[in-house]
């Protein structure tokens, strides 16, 4: 699993450098045919993180309500990111993923409550939530490289 964890470090650096090198506006705009923006995308990712690894393991999540509401699977951009928001996701970023190995290694994940994701994958226990993840991630990277493209 450290070199799970160690992927998921570097997929987040990567995402970090959207937030430093774009401008607040331009992580909220949406291009003409997108649904969806950089910060958006960011958020999502720390938001699915937690849900598939702490919330189907019956663990309290990282993340509040509010965030995972705007930010799960299905949501859209329904509102402007404001800069505290944005400082928040950041902090986010890392935070998460350290808490979660440092949980990990704690050996907190007991129980984990099957889930299908929609691509097909039936993930079944944490560690496969914790590589499925770094799929997902890679996935919304691709995304937000085509989308800064149009910003």
């Amino acid at each position: 699993m450290e070199q799970t964890f160690e992927i998921t470090r570097i997929s987040r650096k990567i995402v970090s450098q959207f937030l430093e090198n774009h401008t607040l506006e331009q992580l909220n705009k949406i291009p003409d045919g997108f649904k969806n923006n950089l910060i958006w995308n960011i958020a999502h990712i720390v938001v699915t993180q937690q849900l598939l690894v702490y919330k189907f393991s019956g663990l309290p999540m990282m993340v509040s309500d509010e965030l995972v509401q705007n930010y799960m699977k299905g949501t859209k951009p329904e509102h402007i990111a404001t800069q505290s928001e944005v400082d928040e996701i950041k902090i986010l970023l890392s935070k998460t993923i350290d808490q979660t190995n440092e949980d990990y290694a704690n050996k907190i994940f007991k129980n984990y409550q099957e889930y299908p994701t929609s691509t097909g994958f039936v993930l079944r226990s944490v560690e496969d939530a914790l590589v499925f993840n770094n799929f997902h991630e890679g996935l919304h990277i691709g995304i937000m490289m085509g989308l800064r493209k149009f910003l």
